[in-house]
């Protein structure tokens, strides 16, 4: 028994000791002085801020279409470039400003709902892919829509 763990004792001290190779020597020289060079300058990211991140419609009738316009600046040290805008539903549509929008101007994004067959409650999201440091944005719209013939089959009295 003694034997044995004296055994795995010499092995695993000598795997040990067999990968001690030193990674730092293996760096080039010239590369880490790139890198080095890269990570001091400060990269510039436009940003996106908007106005308002929410739009509620209130109350509206269903089959109405109803649309808001979101106002965003670019707050940021580069310019801005929206390179698409996605709704979490077939009835909301985003059109969007394609031109780059430079640090301190302002962009649009219109949002159109088409509220037929939305009954209810309801709550889209677009989601925006941009140049900005994390990529993604997200802005919502949210309204009631009254069912069409809500009262039909209501009783008269």
């Amino acid at each position: 028994m003694k034997k044995l763990m004296f055994a795995l004792v010499a092995l695993a001290t000598l795997s040990l000791t067999a990968c001690k190779n030193e990674a730092s020597e293996k760096v080039d020289q010239s590369k880490k002085e790139l890198a080095e060079e890269r990570d001091t300058q400060k990269q510039s990211f436009p940003k996106m801020e908007f106005e308002e991140s929410e739009y509620d419609f209130g109350t509206v009738e269903e089959g109405e279409v109803v649309e808001h316009t979101f106002v965003f600046k670019n707050t940021g040290d580069a310019p801005l470039i929206v390179s698409n805008a996605a709704a979490s539903c077939g009835c909301t549509v985003p059109t969007w400003t394609k031109e780059s929008i430079a640090p301190g101007d302002e962009g649009e994004m219109l949002v159109k709902f088409n509220t037929s067959g939305k009954p209810n409650q309801q709550m889209k999201a677009v989601r925006i892919t941009a140049n900005t440091q994390s990529g993604k944005e997200t802005i919502r719209i949210k309204a009631f829509v009254n069912p069409k013939n809500a009262n039909a089959g209501s009783p008269v009295k």
